[in-house]
């Protein structure tokens, strides 16, 4: 793997952060880690702001990705719910930023698409491939499944990059 690149993908939120690492080789993807980050659902939004950002760069340290990638906020109908969505990406953006990566943003519905086929895919599609395309990964979680695609999504969009220059 001496030419590979590692991909962070990560899915925000402030519950529960998904995070995948690939290494991409030529067409080949590679599954190297998966897992969720949990804040303390009691403590002080601070404190579980502080857990995520810490827990992400622990992940980078762990893992030494040499990019990032993190799905973009979606907006609901609850504006506060949103807000708080938005500061949980902030670290998710944050963390690989200060580590030195470059972080990509990629709207759900790209992530979807690059993985399963359809931008309107659910949760079971996206894991049902994610198991497909990183057997290796066995069977993660849906907010790691996610994440891994991301990590995805951001593979295949620098792969048609690089063939475009």
């Amino acid at each position: 793997m001496a030419n590979a690149i590692r991909i962070l993908g990560l899915d925000p939120g402030l519950r529960h952060t998904g995070w995948g690492v690939i290494a991409v080789e030529g067409s080949r993807l590679i599954h190297i880690a998966h897992g969720v980050i949990s804040p303390p659902e009691k403590g002080a939004f601070a404190e579980r702001l502080l857990c995520l950002f810490e827990e992400i760069s622990a992940v980078i340290a762990l893992h030494a990705p040499q990019e990032a990638a993190v799905e973009e906020t979606f907006m609901t109908a609850n504006g506060q719910s949103t807000l708080k969505l938005g500061h949980a990406r902030a670290c998710a953006m944050i963390a690989p930023a200060r580590a030195g990566l470059p972080v990509a943003e990629y709207a759900a519905k790209v992530v979807k698409k690059a993985v399963v086929g359809t931008g309107g895919a659910d949760k079971d599609q996206v894991a049902f491939m994610i198991a497909r395309l990183l057997p290796t990964a066995g069977s993660p979680t849906a907010d790691a499944a996610d994440a891994l695609a991301v990590a995805i999504a951001h593979a295949h969009a620098r792969r048609s990059r690089m063939l475009a220059a």
